[in-house]
């Protein structure tokens, strides 16, 4: 993780960082995730949160506005944890289907196969897109 991110001093457990609205930014997301969960000892999220991370920034990079976006890792429960990523633009990402010859377009798709549900919401400032992952272990074996 990188000095820039923060552990949120109230409510659930979190961190968060600010990062640069650019391509490069999904390798230091996807680096935050994987320390934050190895951190609360849910390894086992890391490959499918890293993979819905990098979806999320790749979407904010390629669609929003502003020089900055915000990434958010929130513990939700036992063994759920949720990914934010808040930009500047209000327009709402849809899926849509991909021809197999296209480069992008598969973003949401990934998003919505590791995920157990995923949204967004408009806010003043923008939009948050979010989405939760949960370990398959039951709660009993965490």
């Amino acid at each position: 993780m990188t000095a820039t991110a923060r552990p949120s001093a109230v409510g659930r457990p979190a961190y968060s960082q600010m990062l640069c609205r650019k391509p490069q930014s999904a390798a230091v997301a996807r680096q935050m995730v994987r320390t934050v969960l190895d951190t609360w000892h849910l390894s086992q999220l890391v490959g499918e949160a890293e993979h819905v991370a990098s979806e999320l920034v790749a979407n904010a990079v390629d669609h929003a506005c502003g020089r900055y976006m915000r990434l958010t890792v929130t513990r939700v429960g036992e063994g759920r944890v949720r990914l934010d990523v808040i930009d500047k633009s209000h327009d709402k990402p849809a899926p849509r289907i991909s021809e197999p010859s296209e480069e992008h377009g598969r973003g949401l798709a990934v998003v919505d196969a590791f995920s157990r549900t995923w949204g967004v919401e408009i806010l003043d400032v923008g939009k948050r897109v979010w989405a939760e992952l949960e370990s398959g272990a039951a709660e009993g074996d965490q």
